[in-house]
């Protein structure tokens, strides 16, 4: 089961205060599951969940560490996760996230490469590129699981 909304982020600043209103609800145990194209967002959705929740207004992208840890003003571990480089689900053995989805706030890029092993309780933004040029806009589709499934309208 799950329940979904739609949102259209017309420009930068509308992606920004979708990451505003998403770093003010994320609790520890929250998993965020970031998909769309390249260039679609994903980034700099999380970066701003990232300088809300940890004050660090420029945090790298985690496409070549693949984690990137950071400590939130609530004492919580965030987990920035880029799974783009994932090419087998046994390389994500290493990484350790089973605990992070326990004890940390998780944000995930490319989280189709989880395969079954996405977590129940789990948010999924997806977004898409619409329009071209000048029109170019955003279309997110927010997607609660399990959990989330009550908390999609928090933002």
């Amino acid at each position: 089961m799950s329940h979904s909304r739609h949102l259209t982020l017309t420009d930068l600043a509308a992606t920004m205060a979708l990451g505003d209103r998403l770093a003010a609800v994320l609790v520890a145990g929250d998993v965020v599951c970031l998909a769309g194209d390249l260039g679609a967002g994903k980034t700099t959705l999380a970066r701003q969940v990232i300088a809300r929740m940890c004050g660090i207004d420029d945090a790298p992208s985690p496409t070549y560490t693949i984690v990137q840890v950071y400590e939130t003003d609530a004492a919580v571990a965030l987990w920035h996760v880029d799974l783009y480089r994932i090419e087998a689900p046994g390389e994500l053995e290493q990484l350790g996230l089973d605990d992070a989805f326990d004890d940390a706030i998780t944000l995930i890029e490319w989280p189709e490469r989880l395969e079954d092993d996405l977590p129940a309780d789990r948010l999924e933004i997806s977004i898409a590129i619409t329009g071209a040029g000048v029109d170019t806009v955003r279309e997110a589709r927010i997607t609660g699981f399990g959990s989330w499934e009550s908390r999609v309208d928090e933002f």
